[in-house]
């Protein structure tokens, strides 16, 4: 199973596909995790806000944290895709 190569993505239609979806929901946690930190920041300015601010770092960081996670699930999702194809094609043969 090789990781990270553009072959694995560029295999077929379900490939591409599996590729895209991954792509937007990170994409997706990215915005989310920086929007986070944004709002957080201004509400660090006050005392009263500071607890929400606390949160939103928190939210922040785990977005962030999630997207290295996320990357590294769709290449051994598609990776797994092309051994399927492999057994598939012996099979037929």
């Amino acid at each position: 199973m090789r990781l990270f190569r553009h072959e694995n993505r560029d295999r077929n239609e379900d490939t591409r596909r599996i590729y895209a979806a991954f792509e937007l929901v990170h994409t997706f946690v990215d915005f989310s995790a920086a929007v986070c930190f944004t709002i957080g920041s201004v509400l660090f300015f006050w005392d009263s806000t500071q607890t929400p601010a606390t949160w939103l770092f928190l939210i922040g960081s785990i977005l962030f944290a999630a997207k290295p996670s996320l990357r590294l699930a769709r290449e051994i999702k598609l990776a797994r895709m092309g051994e399927l194809d492999k057994l598939a094609k012996r099979a037929e043969a």
